[in-house]
């Protein structure tokens, strides 16, 4: 396999509702964010730590990356995985555990190749768990098209080996605390695979279809100038805006179901145009670089705390609590809930209004209008 499949599992959902994508996005460098190698930071010692339980051979790796923080995560799904690989030994006397899975669905489209996170098989089904080190979106197990083409591939590789007539798919997100599972039977795994991922990705492949933004352009290379996803927004950028009591109920569920996605696009272009500014001295019509506003700053502290001191200033120092999330980081997980847990409480979040699709609970009416009334006096 080469280094880079054309039709990632990764970037599948994206490549499936926007076909075209896939040949735009070949103009463009690979994307390499601080985050992007955190995650695969974390990834590698989830491989060490899983392996090792499995008395495989391994080397536990070193990076700079492994702060505290990061290390409890990886550990949260370690944990995860081997009460899945227990539970799969003690109901099948010769489970299939692959770490750092590769797999492969060459034989079903051209260039498409993965890695899955951990593959554990037993007579009748096959789990994919998927490690997420991202805490800014939570990503769902239901339908994810990833994971799906993982199974898929898992199939056509152990199929020979076990009668699975089950694909359970599961994202782990430790650093939000998301756990999310959903299972699919391998005859509509098989038929997804048949009906929709084989003529999709042929068209993706091809460059046919049309462009089509939506939430699966986060991560698009193309996304800061792809002329589509433009339009999409200014469609609602240009929208006749009255006050909210001369709009139809659609005309403003209308606004609320694109604003924070408009929002988000905006910044996207503006961090893109000023980047380019600055480190390829872009010049974009109408707009210039600036120094922004700064706040002052001590030259140096332990020089500013004597000259204060030999003036006759001492009260110049202050003192607080450090916070839950470093006092935990601390005494580690399990000291903290025995030494503070019965000082800490969760209060309710802000009141929110979100889309219907979000998967929490619904809030009272009358307890929301009381809150909102609260927070505004």
């Amino acid at each position: 396999m080469g280094a880079h499949a054309r039709f990632s599992p990764s970037s599948g959902k994206r490549y499936l509702n926007c076909p075209p994508s896939l040949l735009l996005e070949e103009q463009f460098p690979d994307e390499q964010s601080p985050y992007a190698s955190e995650g695969s930071a974390g990834h590698t010692m989830a491989e060490h730590l899983i392996n090792k339980y499995l008395k495989k051979r391994t080397k536990r790796p070193v990076s700079d990356y492994y702060s505290d923080e990061l290390m409890e995560a990886v550990e949260s799904y370690v944990e995860y995985v081997i009460s899945q690989i227990e539970q799969a030994r003690a109901d099948c006397d010769t489970p299939f555990f692959g770490v750092e899975q590769k797999v492969s669905l060459a034989e079903r489209v051209e260039d498409c190749f993965g890695t899955a996170d951990m593959v554990i098989a037993d007579y009748h089904k096959i789990h994919i768990i998927d490690l997420k080190l991202g805490k800014g979106v939570m990503v769902d197990a239901e339908s994810n098209v990833q994971l799906m083409i993982y199974g898929l591939g898992v199939l056509d590789m152990l199929g020979f080996l076990y009668d699975i007539d089950t694909v359970e798919l599961t994202i782990v997100q430790p650093r939000i605390e998301h756990f999310s599972t959903w299972e699919i039977s391998a005859e509509d795994l098989f038929s997804w695979g048949k009906d929709v991922f084989e003529p999709g990705a042929a068209r993706a492949l091809a460059g046919e279809g049309e462009f089509k933004a939506g939430d699966h352009c986060r991560f698009c290379k193309a996304r800061f100038t792809c002329r589509a996803r433009a339009e999409e927004y200014l469609k609602l950028a240009q929208m006749e805006f009255k006050n909210p009591d001369l709009m139809s109920d659609d005309e403003v569920a209308e606004v609320l179901s694109k604003a924070d996605a408009l929002k988000k696009w905006a910044e996207e272009v503006y961090t893109y145009a000023q980047n380019e500014a600055v480190t390829n001295h872009k010049e974009w019509p109408g707009f210039k670089l600036v120094l922004g506003r700064s706040n002052r700053k001590y030259t140096d502290e332990t020089d500013v705390a004597e000259a204060a001191k030999k003036a006759g200033y001492t009260d110049i120092y202050k003192q607080s609590l450090i916070g839950i999330t470093e006092m935990e980081r601390l005494m580690g997980k399990k000291k903290f809930n025995e030494i503070l847990g019965a000082f800490v409480y969760k209060p309710d979040g802000k009141v929110t209004l979100v889309p219907d699709s979000d998967k929490r609970e619904p809030y009272k009416t009358a307890t929301a209008e009381a809150d909102f009334k609260e927070e505004t006096l």
